[in-house]
């Protein structure tokens, strides 16, 4: 027999994280490996964690609701005839690590026997400021877990309060990293009368530190170019009657723009790039990723190889991911790869908007609604013509207006000469 320990997977590019929504299984549980055992909330998917071992379940380490990194410890499994993974590895009699209660490795003796601490307790405590060594931990032999650092700034408290009869300490005085700002305790806000407390969800909470995390890595520039999509709107509504009766499905006005904004890409590769330190990565695919609305949270799908689709494939792809969105049942392979995001804004009656990248792409493109506008044509008429806002926000340590000007200008030239002649649908 053997004790297997389960981690969190990463469920999606880019993700840290993830919450535990749903046990699918409890204490004593025999499961087979591949059953699922828990449901998973990331700011991309919302998705069942599969077993890696054939065995019973010993201990659930997570709780419900808790968030926890990728690769941290969420239950453990026994095993026949496996070795243990505490058996497995040589004792150092100068460095033991034993996992802490709530599954995450808290800190251990090093061969000098200074203490050593997780990167997620001491980034806590140097964010706001705690002394670590007048700190009693929860977790198993006293180890300090990120809940007893999180207790702490939600007290207001750099340090437990003394036992009876112990002599009270000075708090410990604000230890602030080289080169780096202290972060500012959170503001404690109270209700007035008739306000109604809504808990925050962990899809909601992991796409505020995904959102976050963006804005903070990211310097965001931003750019918007008009497009006449008259010869669109008459082409696509000519067809779309017969099209959802011999298909089953819509033919939307998003399709052609994911299409010709795949075709720019192509054309165009640094705009299907992202940032990676000391060199950027320009993607060989194009594998646009749509921001499909569900209730109260935002899913992030991907049209894998969307350039090498016609305007019916895409649009196909658009209403399954669109519907597994809705329904729970996107999967982690639906979320994975997406190179450049498009957002479908103009759905909701939007003209104008600053999307935010989705890291760690290099843009974010917007379609705003399609409205009816009087136009000065060339010939110095005025025509009323159907118009619609591209709105693009972008790294600005990858691009830079010019190649984003062009980018823009060549989708707007595609988009602008579809016909039943230079466009088919299939």
């Amino acid at each position: 027999m053997a004790i297997k320990k389960m981690t969190m997977p990463q469920l999606g590019e880019s993700v840290t994280e993830g919450t535990i929504s749903k046990w699918l299984v409890a204490p004593g549980d025999f499961v087979h490996k591949y059953d699922p055992v828990a449901e998973v909330m990331t700011d991309k998917v919302n998705a069942e964690v599969p077993s890696s071992y054939t065995g019973k379940i010993i201990e659930l380490i997570a709780s419900e609701d808790d968030t926890l990194e990728v690769g941290e410890v969420i239950c453990t499994i026994q095993v026949e005839g496996a070795e243990s993974e505490t058996q497995a590895r040589p004792e150092n009699p100068d460095l033991k690590t034993q996992p802490g209660g709530n599954g995450q490795q808290e800190q251990d003796k090093s061969k000098n026997g200074k203490v050593r601490y997780s990167p997620a307790v001491l980034k806590l405590s140097q964010e706001h400021g705690i002394d670590l060594s007048k700190i009693s931990g929860t977790g198993k032999e006293g180890r300090i877990t990120r809940k007893d650092i999180l207790k702490l700034v939600e007290a207001g408290k750099t340090a437990p309060e003394p036992a009876a009869g112990e002599t009270k300490q000075a708090a410990p005085e604000t230890i602030v990293p080289p080169k780096q700002e202290a972060v500012p305790a959170p503001v404690e806000i109270h209700p007035a009368d008739g306000d109604r407390m809504i808990p925050v969800s962990g899809v909601r909470k992991a796409i505020a530190n995904n959102m976050l995390r963006s804005k903070h890595e990211i310097p965001h520039a931003w750019m918007m170019m008009e497009v006449d999509v008259t010869n669109l709107v008459q082409y696509r509504d000519a067809l779309k009657a017969d099209f959802k009766q011999r298909e089953g499905f819509n033919l939307t006005y998003f399709a052609f723009f994911v299409k010709a904004i795949s075709q720019a890409l192509k054309e165009f590769p640094q705009i299907n790039s992202t940032w990676a330190g000391d060199q950027i990565i320009e993607k060989h695919e194009v594998n646009i990723s749509i921001a499909v609305a569900a209730e109260d949270a935002l899913f992030v799908p991907v049209i894998k190889r969307a350039d090498e689709k016609s305007i019916k494939g895409i649009a196909r792809d658009i209403t399954d991911l669109a519907q597994k969105a809705r329904t729970g049942a996107l999967k982690q392979g639906d979320m994975k790869g997406g190179t450049f995001t498009v957002n479908n804004t103009g759905s909701f009656g939007s003209v104008q908007s600053m999307g935010i990248i989705n890291y760690p792409q290099a843009a974010i493109l917007q379609v705003e609604s399609i409205v009816k506008r009087p136009v000065v044509m060339n010939n110095g008429m005025i025509a009323v013509r159907d118009m619609v806002n591209l709105c693009m926000s972008l790294d600005h340590r990858i691009l830079d207006g010019l190649i984003c000007g062009r980018f823009l200008k060549r989708v707007k030239e595609i988009l602008e000469a579809i016909s039943p002649e230079t466009t088919p649908i299939y």
